[in-house]
């Protein structure tokens, strides 16, 4: 989707400034949120894709002003109360509500160092051929989806060439809407920096994205 989320090459934001030394988290409370957004993922009621989309969907305001943990904790919330997993009134008390069911938790610690190892794989198998070769000249199709995508405005109409692809992964804009895996192939696109940004740019500067076949159109 379009909002303020989708911020590469916008301006008055400034660099973006390494933290020298930065700790995992900044603060313990980071940490129980990871912890609680593993737990409340192993339910199965999302996909990374929609709570990418839950992230998405927070105000503007909102968006700019919070920490990155702190959208996490929002969308955890947002997802947790659509999934029916907790209640308003759970959410306001801290206590569980008594007329809820009581369910043993899939994900209890014994599990998560097995759970972390394993990941989430996307990668996929298909029967399709890709429809790009390495070398070949794309341009990413010009879309104002209202749901999630990862094709980030920047790079919409604008001619890439394909550098390779890495088979065939999960596609995230029918993954967030929970319509299928519609597995594709996911290629990387090298843009130079000049067709991105104008004569401003440096003549050598490239910009490389991982971009699936559905994004693309042949230049």
């Amino acid at each position: 989707m379009n909002g303020v989320h989708d911020m590469g090459g916008m301006h008055g934001f400034g660099p973006v400034k390494a933290e020298a030394g930065e700790p995992v988290f900044h603060a313990p409370w980071e940490g129980r949120v990871l912890a609680l957004r593993r737990a409340a993922g192993a339910w199965r009621r999302w996909n990374i894709d929609a709570g990418r989309h839950s992230i998405e969907q927070l105000p503007p305001a909102d968006y700019l002003r919070m920490t990155y943990y702190e959208k996490w904790f929002a969308s955890c919330i947002r997802l947790l109360l659509d999934a029916g997993l907790v209640t308003p009134q759970e959410l306001a008390t801290g206590k569980r509500d008594p007329t809820s069911p009581v369910a043993t938790p899939p994900l209890t610690a014994d599990k998560v160092p097995v759970a972390i190892a394993a990941g989430g794989p996307t990668l996929r198998q298909t029967s399709a051929k890709p429809r790009f070769a390495d070398g070949a000249t794309v341009r990413p199709r010009n879309i104002n989806p209202t749901g999630h995508t990862r094709l980030p405005r920047y790079v919409r109409g604008r001619e890439g060439v394909i550098e390779c692809h890495h088979g065939a992964h999960v596609f995230p804009d029918s993954n967030a809407r929970f319509e299928g895996e519609n597995p594709q192939y996911l290629y990387t696109v090298r843009f130079a920096a000049r067709e991105l940004w104008g004569d401003s740019a440096h003549a050598s500067d490239t910009v490389h994205l991982d971009l699936w076949e559905d994004y693309l159109d042949a230049a």
